[in-house]
Formats: structure tokens, C-alpha cells, sequence
């Protein structure tokens, strides 16, 4: 089952996002606490939004967590998906699909022109389950990211 987060699924959002951090190597980098995850979500102007994978039991078994983009091409929002992420105990029970399809179903309701995400060019049991639901790799486009020092130094700030 896939259902919309709610304030209660902070504490468990935020374990699995360290879970995640851990799965790609990087613990440290993991830095958001539950309150900020919950003023992202569910603060005064929510800057993104998250659904839960539930297994039969109704434990959390995974979650996505997205925002909105917008295609200056397309002329149309898109949503970009932050984070996939499925438990190992729960992996292979259909549970990344199916929040895969909920957030492609959000898109054809709104309108939305992309449903789009990186993945880790190592994660390829990742790399081959998208490609099965019909992504394609953007190999033209390099992601590019400033944090840190030179966040500060571009920023003026230093």
C-alpha cells in the first residue's frame, strides 16, 4: 500500500534516510534532523512531499520523498524525486514500483511533463530496475552541485 506521509512518518522518514545514506556510502553527509524534515513537509509552506510504502503488516517498508520542478521546455511542472528508498527486508516485493507509479500517476493527473531522479552509476540493480520501467539515463547531462566552503565563497558569505 502507498500512502501519503503524514507528521507521525517524520521519525521513521528520517531513520530511512539515514538507512539510505548509509546504502550509498556516505553517512556523513546525511546532516537533516526530524525537524527540519518536518518543516520541509509539513511546515507553514511545504517544500516537498513524501508517500510511504506499507508492507502487508502496515510496518514501513520504503518511501519517496519529491519536489516540484519546472520545465522551462515543457513550459510545465515536473517532479523530481529526491529519495527512493526500499528496506532490504522488504526489496523485491514490488514496493519501489509501486511508489514509482503512484508519484507517474501524480504527474498525468496534474499535468506534470517529467518524473525524473538520479541514481548512484555503482547502484546498478537500481540502475537496471529503472530502466525496466522504461527511464533513460540522461548520459549527456552531469550533475553539478556547490555545498559547503564554496556554497559559502560563491554565496559571498565567506
Amino acid at each position: 500500500m502507498i500512502r501519503t506521509a503524514t507528521p507521525a512518518d517524520v521519525p521513521v522518514i528520517h531513520a530511512m534516510v539515514r538507512e539510505l545514506a548509509e546504502y550509498e556510502k556516505c553517512p556523513e553527509d546525511a546532516k537533516a534532523t526530524p525537524e527540519q524534515l518536518h518543516e520541509a513537509l509539513f511546515g507553514d509552506h511545504p517544500a516537498a512531499f513524501a508517500h510511504i510504502a506499507e508492507a502487508d503488516d502496515g510496518e514501513p517498508a520504503g518511501f519517496a520523498l519529491w519536489f516540484l520542478n519546472f520545465s522551462t521546455w515543457r513550459g510545465v511542472h515536473g517532479i523530481y524525486l529526491e529519495d527512493l528508498y526500499v528496506r532490504p527486508t522488504h526489496r523485491g516485493a514490488g514496493h519501489g514500483k509501486a511508489l514509482l507509479t503512484e508519484l507517474a500517476r501524480i504527474c498525468v493527473a496534474r499535468g506534470y511533463g517529467r518524473l525524473e531522479w538520479s541514481v548512484l552509476n555503482w547502484n546498478l540493480p537500481a540502475v537496471e530496475f529503472y530502466r525496466s520501467l522504461g527511464a533513460v539515463s540522461m548520459t549527456e547531462w552531469t550533475v553539478n552541485r556547490v555545498t559547503d566552503d564554496a556554497l559559502l565563497k560563491l554565496g559571498g558569505a565567506e
